[in-house]
């Protein structure tokens, strides 16, 4: 078990940094904009050229929504419509979830390899990025790497489910609350 923690740290780190960098780069260049308007200030200001930032953090967003999206079939918060499914009978429902879980698997996994073979051909030319001058392929590198670890992500969770019966799921309705938060209350499972 100890390698898929290193790669739920790894992941969660990816994301999280792709975060950081982008909210920085986004506020520095809002910061310098503003500052080229400035008497006195503008010259200096103008000579920081933060063109290439808006593309930068377009593609960490779009790096981090892939991985984000791992991470969220890992943790269980993706948007699921379950009330029909609840309402079957137990025979039923594992049916129904091992059927959207292994959609999943067969989803993520075409998508995964389309974007493999999209990523090959695209490295065998010469496009690059408009400001950043990155060979495309790079780019576009998140498209497989992602799609596959979220179909590792699918396969992880229909283990835990034939082990356990139970899928990961976070309730946002009642964020949790420390027990010692005054006039705070509960969720259910804290009472």
């Amino acid at each position: 078990m100890r390698p898929l923690r290193i790669l739920d740290r790894l992941e969660e780190i990816l994301i999280g940094a792709l975060m950081a960098v982008a909210t920085v780069l986004i506020f520095v260049s809002v910061v310098l904009r503003f500052l080229s308007t400035v008497p006195h200030v503008q010259d200096y200001a103008i000579r920081l050229n933060m063109t290439w930032a808006q593309e930068l953090c377009i593609f960490m967003f779009v790096w981090m929504a892939k991985f984000g999206a791992a991470y969220g079939v890992r943790e269980g918060v993706h948007v699921g419509v379950d009330v029909l499914v609840n309402r079957l009978g137990p025979r039923w429902r594992k049916t129904v979830v091992l059927a959207g879980l292994l959609g999943g698997v067969l989803f993520t996994g075409v998508v995964g390899t389309l974007g493999a073979v999209f990523v090959w051909e695209m490295a065998h030319t010469d496009e690059t990025s408009e400001d950043l001058e990155l060979p495309m392929w790079m780019v576009y590198l998140c498209v497989p790497l992602g799609s596959y670890l979220m179909c590792f992500r699918f396969l992880q969770v229909i283990v835990t489910y034939l082990r356990t019966g139970q899928v990961p799921h976070k309730s946002h309705a009642m964020p949790e609350a420390p027990a010692s938060t005054p006039g705070v209350p509960q969720a259910e499972g804290q009472r």
